[in-house]
């Protein structure tokens, strides 16, 4: 007898797990009690198990139900909250979000995601912890700005000095874990082998987007959010637009194609050409930015460094 199709989806608070199956049945446990939801998951056999991104809280989660092997996709919240609402569903509790997510992977089927080993989840750690201090420098840089009362403004200073050897520390930790694998130092050397990719846009996208490589033009695009989609219904024709997709690759990869578009001469040619029929700065830097993350996904796909192509057509 064939087995039933299960599908499971996973609602992560800071305090506790809800889970539900597409057949009906329901747990709802502490989230330290994770060997209890593995047990539950694992009597139902699931074909895939699906959870929302939740700022880090899912990860323990997600690298438990990995390690037995099982289909797990995280997924962006607000897809899941326009199918409820397509789907009628309304009301909001955290069994009802579960039981949401478990109709969202029977009906969708998220790409399930790959297992990261330690290596790969201390890297994106640091990355992301390196992001969040140049956040914070940012903020006070702001503060120092408008504060008026000298001892804010030397509180404010010693802060910033403080910010600025937490940065050098993270990516001295960076430079560490690149030069323990030699998978990553290629994948560096080939990276920045195109000019106005630097060390900063490489470790990102190793880190967050191991799809890098692995994917067509279209989809890779599509994953960090820089693919026009249409809006046309009818006869109207709407403006092309890009959403969604991983937005801090995404925000790594506008500050280099700003870099690009001066230094890298095919990057430029293109801006120019664009800006030159009349196009808005903003649409031909992104345009940019997809051309920049498509030829960094072929260079990996074929291991070739950049070189200078015979023509600089856009």
């Amino acid at each position: 007898m064939n087995k039933q199709a299960t599908w499971i989806g996973i609602d992560v608070s800071k305090d506790r797990l809800d889970a539900a199956a597409s057949s009906g049945e329901r747990l709802s446990v502490s989230a330290d009690d994770l060997q209890k939801l593995v047990s539950w998951v694992g009597k139902r056999r699931p074909d895939l198990i699906v959870l929302e991104a939740t700022g880090g809280y899912e990860r323990e989660a997600v690298a438990a139900l990995l390690a037995k092997g099982w289909a797990v996709a995280v997924v962006n919240p607000r897809q899941v909250r326009d199918f409820a609402r397509a789907t009628g569903r309304l009301a909001k509790t955290d069994a009802i979000d579960a039981a949401v997510l478990a109709a969202f992977a029977q009906a969708v089927q998220p790409e399930p995601r790959r297992l990261r080993d330690a290596q790969t989840e201390a890297l994106r750690d640091i990355v992301v912890r390196r992001r969040q201090l140049l956040d914070m420098k940012k903020a006070e840089k702001n503060r120092l700005e408008t504060a008026l009362s000298p001892i804010v403004r030397d509180g404010v200073q010693r802060h910033l000095a403080w910010l600025d050897g937490e940065i050098a520390q993270a990516d001295d930790d960076l430079d560490q874990q690149i030069r323990q694998s030699p998978s990553w130092r290629a994948d560096e050397d080939l990276l920045t082998s195109m000019p106005g990719v630097g060390p900063i846009l490489a470790r990102t996208v190793i880190a967050e987007l191991p799809e890098l490589g692995r994917l067509n033009r279209r989809q890779i695009a599509a994953l960090v959010g820089v693919a026009p989609f249409n809006r046309d219904s009818g006869k109207m024709r709407g403006t092309r637009t890009t959403w969604g997709g991983r937005g801090s690759v995404r925000r790594v990869l506008y500050m280099a194609t700003l870099t690009a578009v001066r230094f890298n001469p095919v990057l430029k040619v293109a801006y120019d050409r664009l800006r030159q029929a009349g196009k808005p700065p903003k649409l031909a830097l992104v345009a940019c930015m997809r051309r920049l993350i498509v030829t960094l996904n072929a260079m990996l796909q074929t291991r070739q460094p950049w070189t200078l192509p015979q023509t600089t057509v856009a």
